[in-house]
């Protein structure tokens, strides 16, 4: 498993907007076959500080998401809202494995 955390920093007047986005595209991620979760976090005390975290099946799945429509949708819609570049780190899931989720 192949998880992946994604660090956005939304411009203020963006806030509700790339949520909105953003739970759509984790709404019709979550029904790939190779992505086993798909979290979008907003942190509590800079609301406009999000964490998508995407959990894949394989090291081939996050190639296939970003060549599905509502990716491609999501990252034109927020390219704009973003006060800087995002970010992402990849980790590999240690527990529970594969047979956990």
């Amino acid at each position: 498993m192949l998880v992946v955390h994604v660090h956005v920093h939304v411009k203020p007047e963006c806030v509700e907007a790339f949520r909105e986005a953003s739970l759509e595209n984790a709404r019709q991620s979550v029904q790939e076959p190779g992505i086993a979760r798909f979290d979008v976090l907003q942190q509590r005390d800079h609301p406009t500080h999000f964490v998508l975290v995407e959990a894949y099946r394989t090291e081939a799945d996050p190639a296939r998401h970003k060549e599905t429509a509502h990716y491609q949708h999501w990252r034109d819609a927020v390219a704009g809202m973003m006060a800087e570049l995002r970010q992402s780190t990849q980790y590999v899931n240690c527990f529970p494995d594969d047979t956990g989720w």
